[in-house]
Order: C-alpha cells, then sequence, then structure tokens
C-alpha cells in the first residue's frame, strides 16, 4: 500500500525539491517558480561545507487537474491534508513572530507593521514587508509596500485592449463597476463606441439595471449566454472602441476559464478584470482567486469599499494573486464614484480609511 507522499507522486501534481540558505530564500524561489498556490509537502535542515541549509518539497496541481476530492486522480483526504497543512503553516508564523526584533526597525516603521497587522494583513506579507524594513534602515513604508500591491491605473491609455470582461462572485459590484468604468472612459472622450454584453441574462433585477443605464448613456446593449450569441454581438461590435463583457458569478466547483471557453472567448486577447468586495472571509478568498486565475491582461477592481470597515485584505489579494489594481469603486452611484487605481488612494484608504476623494495626506508615512 502506497503511503500518503507516494500518492502524491502519481497524482496529478508537479512535485519539486528546493534548496537554500534560508527558508524565507526557499519560500520565495517556490513562489516564483510555481506560484502562490504550491503547497509545502515536507521541509528539513541540514549542513553543508559548514553551512547550514533548508530542503523543501513543494508541490502543485498540474494543467488540468481538478480541484475536488471526489475526483479520483486526487488521493483520499487530500482536502483535509491540505486544510491542515494550512494550520500548520499558521501556527508556524505564530512561533516565528516572537523572534521578530521590532526594535531594529524605526519608530514609524514599527508602527506601520503593528497598525497592519490589526487591520488583518496576513502574516506571509507582513513577515515579507519586515525583512525588506531591516535589509534598508530608515526605508519609507510605502516603497515595498509600492511593490507588493502594484496598479494600472483604469484609463485609455493603460487599457487600449478592444474587449474587457468583468467576472466576480454574485453580488460583488461588477455590473456596477463595469457601467463605471465606461463612463469614465466616455469622460475622456465622448466619440468613443462603447457596447455592453451581458451573459448574466437569468437574474432579472440585475439584467434590467443594466440594460437600462446602457441605453440611457448610449451604449449598445447585447445579451449573450452562448457561444453562437456571443460571437454575433462580438461581430457586432467589430468597430466598437470598447465592449464590456458581464459574466455571471461562477457556479459551484466551475472556474472562469471553463466558464470563457464555453463562451469562445477564451482566447481572443481579452482584459479580465476580477471584481472583488474586500471584506469577504479569507478562505472564500482564496478559493476565488483559485477559481478564476489563468487569465492574461487581468486586474483587480476593489468594490463595495464604502461597505468595508478594514481594508488589510485588499494587501493580502494583491500578494496572492499579483495581479494589479485597475480601479476603486464605492458608493450608490454610477457617477464619480470610480476611483482609478493609485498608490496614494490605496494607502490613504488602507491607513486612513478614506475612500477615493478624501486627498487628507498620511501622517508620518513619508
Amino acid at each position: 500500500m502506497m503511503d500518503a507522499y507516494s500518492q502524491l507522486k502519481e497524482s496529478p501534481m508537479q512535485v519539486k525539491n528546493f534548496t537554500g540558505t534560508s527558508t524565507q530564500e526557499v519560500l520565495a524561489r517556490i513562489k516564483a517558480e510555481l506560484g502562490p498556490d504550491a503547497v509545502i509537502l515536507s521541509n528539513r535542515s541540514f549542513r553543508k561545507g559548514g553551512l547550514r541549509c533548508h530542503e523543501v518539497t513543494a508541490g502543485i496541481e498540474r494543467p488540468g487537474g481538478i480541484q475536488d476530492e471526489t475526483d479520483h486522480a486526487i488521493p483520499p483526504g487530500w482536502v483535509d491534508w491540505h486544510k491542515d497543512w494550512m494550520q500548520i503553516k499558521n501556527h508556524i508564523y505564530a512561533l516565528m513572530k516572537p523572534a521578530l526584533n521590532l526594535d531594529q526597525l524605526s519608530p514609524r516603521q514599527r508602527v506601520a507593521l503593528e497598525y497592519l497587522q490589526r487591520e488583518g494583513v496576513d502574516d506571509e506579507v507582513l513577515l515579507e514587508l519586515y525583512h525588506k524594513l531591516v535589509a534598508k534602515p530608515g526605508l519609507s513604508v510605502l516603497e515595498p509596500l509600492d511593490a507588493m500591491m502594484p496598479v494600472r491605473p483604469w484609463s485609455r491609455r493603460a487599457w487600449q485592449e478592444q474587449v474587457h470582461i468583468l467576472a466576480g462572485p454574485f453580488g460583488g459590484g461588477k455590473s456596477a463597476s463595469a457601467l463605471r468604468m465606461a463612463l469614465l472612459l466616455h469622460e475622456e472622450d465622448p466619440e468613443l463606441k462603447i457596447a455592453f454584453v451581458n451573459v448574466d441574462c437569468v437574474r432579472g433585477t440585475g439584467r434590467l439595471v443594466l440594460r437600462h443605464w446602457a441605453e440611457l448613456s448610449n451604449f449598445a446593449y447585447y445579451e449573450a449566454p452562448d457561444a453562437s450569441s456571443m460571437r454575433k454581438a462580438l461581430s457586432d461590435c467589430a468597430d466598437t472602441d470598447y465592449v464590456f463583457v458581464d459574466m455571471p458569478g461562477l457556479e459551484r466547483s466551475a472556474t472562469l476559464m471553463q466558464q470563457l471557453s464555453a463562451l469562445g472567448i477564451d482566447s481572443i486577447g481579452a482584459a479580465t478584470h476580477l471584481a472583488l468586495p474586500p471584506h469577504c472571509a479569507p478562505l472564500q478568498t482564496t478559493t476565488f482567486l483559485t477559481r478564476y486565475k489563468g487569465t492574461e491582461n487581468s486586474s483587480l477592481v476593489w468594490t463595495k469599499l464604502d461597505e468595508t470597515v478594514s481594508y488589510g485584505a485588499m494587501l493580502n489579494v494583491s500578494h496572492m494573486s499579483g495581479l494589479p489594481v485597475s480601479a476603486l469603486s464605492y458608493g450608490p452611484g454610477l457617477r464619480g464614484t470610480l476611483g482609478t487605481a493609485q498608490s496614494s488612494l490605496i494607502w490613504r484608504l488602507i491607513f486612513k480609511r478614506q475612500l477615493p476623494g478624501e486627498n487628507a495626506p498620511i501622517p508620518g508615512m513619508s
């Protein structure tokens, strides 16, 4: 009978050993090569040539694998094993915290780190930030944070793709965000031709609102619940400057790539924007990102910011996904309620809880 590790090697996973002089170095290589979804299978320390080395075995599901324990390609108990590992990982970070010498940080750096911890920023993110600050004494906290949360502001200049797909959970604010993004482009250039293609043709309320506002704004409106109607809609929009495709939320166990493939738009070079409110539970957010990954030219659109009381999760999601933030959506109306992503706006939001438009400086953060 095979042991658990042998079963893993036979499962649809890519398994690889990584060796380095520090745990941080090895984890960074794992993340760079296998991505943020890699799972640690084992680790050990040893001495070689008088130096202490660390070896970590990590694995990630190969393309085509199914993340469902009911699929026989995954060993029985895999889901429970993964949950157990996540608990162990959290305990490891808890044990590492007392070893962090916060006295090595300046008062401003220490206050910022402690604030981010209270705001729900993951220990993994805090440790990375800590090591970057220690490596460069006197460094502004915002400098490494800018690198950890990249931005690609929503504008004609930065986003020249014709087709823009808005995806996200049901009720996550993607339809309103799509309309706000279109209206912002229209303000830049009133001569732009803009169209909406609604894939979510079942739910009545969202469908009627999208159609109503599209027609009021003189945007073309199409409904495309299947591949044939999508082909026709995109053909009719051949001369349109911007086409916004409003996707429905994913059904249970489905992925975004499966959804796009069924519509025949998985390889048309569209930009995909993930509309996500920052008040989702951590496990839900992690699952969401796993099911929505795989698309290029993507960004994060943060929604419902006015309904959120803590914004630390935004930094966690950027760290997990590596996606740039393109827009910040907030408020009940459609006009004047979308901010193009800027680092200064994001840090005011996280550190001062100020929505875009409230432009007070961040004391002590320069």
